[in-house]
């Protein structure tokens, strides 16, 4: 059902809630962490390439992928945070890398506010960890009051999309069918329509703090030196070249490569460019 996607499923209980999440290899720990409307699949290559020397984890949200999907449910960027936040700490995991797309920026920073020594170095893929008050309007439309909910959850204007405007190159059909296959009800898009709505654009929204806080983590990092390695693909409508420049400015000695041609999907646009440069960054590590 899933292409490129053979990995044993595990769960982790919060609550009532079950948290899925894929663990594949040994060695030094890499937590991958997605974005919204992606789940672990959006990371499926780089998992099988990087677990033949380390420990991949890869969360899937609360809401996303194949977690629970409850209704009744505050999905916020703390709770997103927290969620991760138990996830490693019940595997016991002290040290670890990262690897951050989308809301993953926010949510894996958020995890090292408290203990910034415990990041051991971060791949960046199209995302933010910094308040903006950027955002594209096609994503404005899904935050409106009335049809924002019904644009998302009932005619699924979120993730559908999504499969042919954040790439450059065409996908596969069963790659489509892969992302969108844990999305596939208004029930089940619960999470997709939540996490537009918790964009924090101005501080009065119940986000701001918790990305503010991410934000002076991010002040940590740039003081640690932590190793960065920052690959954009630059035909993101979304996060574009001014989120990258921001990394760029906050982190003038991280590793950049910037692929043109690449849309916010760039794992599925720039695999093959990418693949050695997170292999030899990952394996410096060792």
């Amino acid at each position: 059902m899933y292409p490129d996607y053979p990995f044993q499923s595990h769960y982790h209980t919060i609550g009532s809630n079950r948290i899925h999440y894929v663990d594949e290899g040994q060695g030094d720990v890499i937590v991958m962490v997605h974005g919204n409307p992606t789940w672990s699949f959006y990371y499926r290559r780089l998992i099988s390439l990087l677990a033949k020397e380390h420990r991949v984890i890869a969360i899937d949200h609360m809401g996303c992928g194949l977690s629970d999907k409850p209704q009744e449910y505050e999905y916020c960027l703390q709770n997103h945070i927290d969620n991760l936040e138990s996830l490693l700490q019940h595997l016991d995991v002290k040290s670890f890398s990262l690897c951050v797309h989308d809301w993953g920026g926010a949510i894996g920073i958020g995890v090292v506010v408290k203990n910034p020594q415990a990041l051991t170095r971060i791949l960046v893929f199209n995302t933010a960890a910094f308040r903006s008050r950027r955002i594209p309007f096609r994503i404005s439309v899904c935050r409106w009051p009335i049809i924002g909910e019904p644009l998302v959850r009932g005619f699924n204007g979120f993730a559908g999309p999504a499969v042919f405007m954040a790439v450059t190159k065409k996908m596969a059909k069963e790659v489509a069918d892969g992302y969108l296959a844990p999305y596939d009800s208004w029930r089940n898009r619960v999470a997709v329509s939540a996490f537009v709505k918790d964009i924090p654009l101005s501080p009065d929204h119940p986000s701001y703090q918790a990305l503010l806080r991410v934000e002076k983590g991010l002040e940590e990092l740039q003081e640690l030196k932590v190793p960065m390695l920052i690959c954009w693909g630059g035909k993101d409508f979304c996060f574009n070249k001014h989120f990258y420049d921001e990394w760029c400015a906050r982190f003038p000695e991280a590793e950049r490569h910037y692929f043109a041609d690449s849309g916010h999907y760039i794992l599925e646009d720039g695999f093959e460019e990418i693949a050695p440069l997170a292999d030899r960054f990952f394996r410096s590590n060792k």
